[in-house]
């Protein structure tokens, strides 16, 4: 969307990727961002607020979504959208552009947002504006260079932070298919998990996790390791049709190893 919005609005762009526990590299992301047309690149690592103010406040009031669904996207969204509008304002920027299509809840929680924090910074959702299907976007992407981690064979809409992965779009949108493996990267295939169980002991203070085996870790620290030691065991998917506020449902498949443990737990 950076070059799109060049073309669109003649407006300088500066683009800012927020760390939830989504990206390994980020000064990849940073160097794709200007060579593609960005002005400046920002970076804000984010995964200690996320999980103190948002994942762990919503374990403790056990937040689960229609009963499956531990609102992994849905908790990153406010964050997300509050440290927009404090880059917009340090930027003096004249607007904000998120990648949320029309179709799904982000629009939603990220213009409630702004809007609450800011209600005249302009907003601009490319996705919304171009009128390009997901084909044709990934054409755009194809005509100009800008590599895009989607194809045609694998159109899949993927969003991850620490509490979840989220997989949509492609042969999923047919709930009767079986979800294929090459679409979980968290989590073992049961048939490729061990045979025997795996068991920890997970140390709490008023609903706060603070300990794995008696060893006392931080939260993102902690997170990360239920991850691991949860996803080896293929412990967190889940196939999910749910009910959007856009009136539309959506299946959607997650993986959420730690989240899945903490919540039981």
């Amino acid at each position: 969307a950076i070059r799109w919005l060049r073309e669109a609005y003649n407006l300088d762009v500066i683009a800012l990727t927020i760390d939830v526990g989504n990206e390994r590299d980020f000064s990849a992301i940073e160097q794709k961002a200007l060579k593609v047309g960005a002005v400046k690149a920002l970076v804000k690592d984010a995964k200690e607020l996320f999980v103190n103010y948002f994942v762990f406040p919503a374990l403790q009031a056990d937040a689960i979504y229609e009963g499956q669904y531990p609102l992994a996207t849905a908790l990153s969204r406010p964050l997300m959208a509050k440290l927009l509008v404090d880059t917009a304002r340090e930027e003096a920027a004249s607007a904000v552009a998120h990648g949320c299509t029309g179709k799904g809840n982000d629009q939603v929680r990220f213009e409630v947002s702004i809007n609450a924090l800011s209600p005249g910074l302009k907003i601009i959702a490319p996705a919304r504006e171009w009128g390009m299907t997901r084909e044709e976007t990934i054409n755009y992407a194809q005509r100009y260079g800008i590599p895009v981690p989607v194809t045609a064979s694998s159109p899949y809409s993927i969003d991850e932070n620490l509490w979840g992965k989220s997989i949509e779009c492609g042969v999923l949108e047919d709930p009767w298919v079986e979800p294929p493996e090459e679409v979980f990267t968290w989590t073992r295939s049961p048939d490729k998990a061990p045979d025997g169980p795996g068991y920890i002991e997970i140390g709490f203070d008023h609903g706060i996790p603070i300990t794995i085996d008696g060893q006392e870790l931080d939260g993102v620290s902690l997170i990360q390791r239920l991850n691991r030691l949860a996803g080896m065991h293929g412990v967190g998917r889940i196939d999910h049709l749910e009910n959007r506020l856009v009136g539309i449902k959506s299946r959607e498949i997650y993986e959420a190893p730690a989240a899945a443990v903490l919540l039981q737990a």
